[in-house]
Order: C-alpha cells, then structure tokens, then sequence
C-alpha cells in the first residue's frame, strides 16, 4: 500500500494526534490511484452481478466487498465465501447463521442473492454504501502498518458503535463481540481479561466479560458504548492497558536478554 498514515507517536497521545487529523488523512488515501482505480471499477460493475456466484468469479470487485466487512484474508476461499453468500441471512439454518464471526452474516446480508429476487447490489445507492465501509477498513489497515491497536481502536469505534446502537437482547450483542475477533481484542484488553479466557464455556465467557464491563464502565450492557462518552473511555482504557501489556513484553525480553548475556 503506497499511502502510510502519519501517527508520531504511540498510545493515547498517538490516538489523540491520529482522530485530530483522520479526515484528511483519510482524504489522502482515497484520492490515491490505486483506491480511484478500484471505486471506478467497483461503480461501473456491482450492478451487473446477479448471483453469489458472478461476485466470487470477479476478483476485483470480490476485493472491494471483502475489503468492506474485513473479510479480505478470505479472497481466495471462493467456494466458502459463494456457500455464505448463497444461503443467505433469514433461514435459521443458512451458514452465515452458524458461524460464529458474525461479520460474515453481515456481508451475506448487504448482497442479499439468498434472500431477495432482486438482489441489495441492484440498488442505486449500494456501491456509495459498500464504498464507505471499504474506505473506512483501508484507512483501518494502513493505521495496522503502523500500529495494530490504533487500528483495532478504529474498527471498535465504528463496529461497536453500531452494534450497541441496534435493538435487541443485551446478551446477543455480547456473543456478537465475543464471536468477533477484532472487537473481542479490545473488549478483552480494556477489561483486563487474559487471552486464556477464551478457552472457557463460551456462557461463562459472558458472565464474566458483563461482570468485568459493570465494575469497570458502569453497566453490564453493550448498548452503553452507544454513548460517545463511554465509547471514549473504552478505547482510552483499551490503549493504555495495550501500551502497558507491550511495554512489560518488551522488558521481559530485555531481562532474558540480560540474563542470556550474563551467563
């Protein structure tokens, strides 16, 4: 990717710099060749897919809607992507239902091919839609070259966000977190929960997750992080215990280090 964010310096000073900045930032990214290239491409062909199948086959615009729900590491798994995307959302027992990243639900849901006689791609305002979000998850990329937790702080503000705006049980949006990778990193950071966590029954995962977000944010829900305020201090929390967790990883290996020349 030949644009690089500019982010001088680490943590929540890093953060504050990057969010004071972003639009612009932002601004140069899409006005680069490469990102015209594909909006072009992406505008001009969407609109000529009519099933799961015409979308796998192109490779460029598969990139483009990939790219738009995070998905991209998953280009090359066509047949996995064409079953997701073919089964649809409103079967109970479609395989975007079953499976537990919830972001693959959400990429069959925006095309709609096993719901709709008309698929959602034919609507005169998907292709500004899809764009967005794939402009958005560039510019999160770009910001993971240069440092991974602003980039998922990125992600949790946008994802986050929209999930604890939505109606629905309060239990359902934290088995959406917990089956999402990247909110799940800094849920997990910012409420000082070990990695090892995950390898408990997943009900005990929620009881412990509600817990610890009651003690440190005030409520047990996620529909709090609708709020900009606590969604603020989420991210500031998830920032600050990152830093700590990757500077103690860094003198732990300086003491080995030590240690190893010592002897």
């Amino acid at each position: 990717m030949s644009f690089q964010p500019v982010i001088p310096l680490a943590g929540y000073a890093g953060w504050t710099f990057l969010k004071r900045t972003m639009e612009k930032q932002q601004a140069a990214l899409q006005a680069t060749p490469a990102n015209q290239r594909d909006e072009a491409y992406f505008r001009a062909n969407i609109g000529k897919v009519n099933s799961a199948k015409d979308l796998v086959a192109d490779r460029r615009l598969l990139k483009v809607a990939l790219t738009a729900f995070g998905l991209e590491a998953d280009i090359d798994a066509k047949a996995f992507l064409q079953k997701v995307l073919a089964g649809g959302t409103l079967k109970t027992d479609a395989l975007a239902n079953k499976l537990s990243d919830k972001r693959y639900q959400a990429f069959s849901a925006a095309f709609g091919f096993g719901d709709y006689a008309t698929p959602r791609n034919k609507m005169s305002d998907f292709a500004d839609r899809l764009l967005t979000a794939y402009n958005t998850k560039r510019f999160e990329t770009a910001v993971g070259t240069q440092n991974e937790a602003m980039r998922l702080a990125l992600n949790a503000e946008s994802e986050l966000g929209s999930l604890a705006a939505k109606t629905g049980s309060e239990d359902a949006k934290w088995y959406t977190i917990l089956g999402n990778k990247p909110l799940r990193s800094v849920m997990q950071t910012a409420l000082g929960l070990p990695s090892s966590v995950a390898g408990i029954d997943i009900d005990k995962q929620l009881e412990m997750f509600k817990a610890k977000a009651r003690n440190t944010f005030g409520e047990a829900t996620v529909s709090q992080f609708a709020e900009p305020e606590t969604m603020a201090r989420l991210v500031r929390t998830y920032l600050v215990r990152s830093e700590v967790s990757t500077q103690g990883a860094a003198l732990s290996a300086a003491k080995t280090a030590l240690q190893l020349l010592g002897r």
